[in-house]
């Protein structure tokens, strides 16, 4: 079943009480269960107001996610599956991915480095090479240099 809380990554866990559900009519293929059952989700978590998001995250999230949110909100829907549980899970599976993606650290900074002595000798060896590969090309060309 759905489990009571959702673990986004060490020290930020969801409970299942700050997560909002709607349910709708899915579009699409399902013979005639699609027009009685709501098995399309809606699912809905307040990133700028929920307590168990940590500061330093949630600052993090607010600007990775900014053009996704709605009033601080993220809204999520799935309906790729016909029944009702299963697009449940396939929507928590997404909001996990996308939160555990947005409060991620930023990578680390390039160190700039030079390339060795032996790989700029290699590389102009081998320009070098390809320039005779080219000049012996071709017949000889009237009034060339001998």
């Amino acid at each position: 079943m759905l489990p009571e809380v959702l673990v986004i990554r060490p020290g930020f866990q969801i409970p299942a009480g700050e997560l909002g559900w709607r349910y709708s009519r899915s579009t699409g293929p399902g013979g005639q269960s699609v027009n009685t059952s709501d098995s399309r989700v809606e699912l809905s978590f307040d990133v700028a107001g929920a307590p168990s998001v940590p500061e330093q995250l949630r600052a993090r999230a607010l600007a990775r996610l900014e053009g996704r949110l709605v009033g601080g909100v993220l809204t999520l829907a799935a309906s790729e599956h016909r029944s009702q549980l299963r697009n449940r899970e396939a929507a928590l599976e997404r909001l996990a991915a996308l939160l555990r993606e947005a409060t991620a650290p930023p990578p680390r900074p390039r160190r700039p480095t030079r390339p060795s002595r032996g790989s700029v000798e290699r590389r102009l060896a081998g320009k070098k090479l390809r320039g005779q590969v080219k000049r012996g090309r071709g017949g000889r060309h009237p009034g060339a240099d001998d």
